[in-house]
């Protein structure tokens, strides 16, 4: 029987969510404890990819068990042999043929800025003390809707077969010392999110236009977009199916 795992983590000391050679993962050690707990081996594909550091609210991965799930019980069992950064939400009992990657309709993606030094905030946002225009950033963002071919902001060398996303949600709100950046696309590229903040910081810092930006979206060059922002403050907040609420 296939089962989804709904869960979150703090990526600080993981090198992602997929399994790397040689450095600890998400997906390793939700294999391992899975396994062990429930004394079978356990593979689960994940609803997508984050890169080291990066953080997710909400993720969710498919996997394989020959017989029937306790959710409410095996969520209390497992978490309390997870480490403290990585916390399950429930189990939950799909068709045979669900995907956790695959059908998947879409993915939320949040970036956290803190424009006055916080002590307590450090490793969950990032740091960026310069004056922002918050309202030339968000009409950068209306820019996103009408485009589809974002490989600007992609990692070079990936093995993507499009760089397609459509975009249907993105823009920035400020709430006192915080900057939120919010988008949504029915897919990312890899370093995507973070490569959109980091050239729409460039643009709140005046240092390029609304023109230029649309230039750097058509010119399909990553050397042309922004630099990528910190890993730390980018978090996975919600991925939508068309079978889970």
């Amino acid at each position: 029987m296939r089962y989804f795992i709904k869960f979150a983590y703090n990526g600080k000391n993981y090198f992602g969510f997929q399994i790397q050679p040689n450095a600890i993962s998400i997906q390793e050690t939700l294999d391992k404890a899975l396994s062990l707990l429930l004394k079978q081996k356990i593979e689960i594909v994940g609803a997508g990819r984050t890169d080291s550091g990066v953080h997710a609210k909400e993720m969710f991965a498919h996997f394989e068990y020959d017989g029937e799930i306790d959710a409410k019980y095996w969520t209390k069992k497992l978490n309390s042999y997870l480490p403290n950064d990585i916390v399950i939400f429930d189990f939950i009992k799909v068709n045979n043929d669900a995907h956790a990657r695959f059908d998947a309709t879409s993915r939320t993606y949040e970036y956290y800025i803190h424009t006055f030094k916080d002590v307590f905030n450090q490793e969950g946002s990032w740091y960026f003390f310069k004056d922002l225009d918050i309202n030339q950033m968000n009409k950068a963002c209306e820019l996103l809707f009408k485009h589809i071919d974002f490989e600007c902001f992609s990692k070079v060398n990936t093995d993507v077969h499009t760089f397609n996303c459509k975009i249907t949600k993105a823009y920035w709100v400020q709430k006192e010392n915080q900057l939120i950046f919010t988008i949504k696309a029915d897919r990312f590229l890899r370093n995507m999110v973070r490569a959109i903040v980091g050239t729409m910081i460039n643009i709140g810092l005046g240092k390029i236009s609304i023109d230029d930006f649309e230039k750097i979206i058509k010119s399909k060059n990553r050397s042309k977009a922004g630099f990528s922002v910190p890993a730390h403050g980018l978090y996975l907040v919600k991925v939508d199916y068309p079978y889970i609420n």
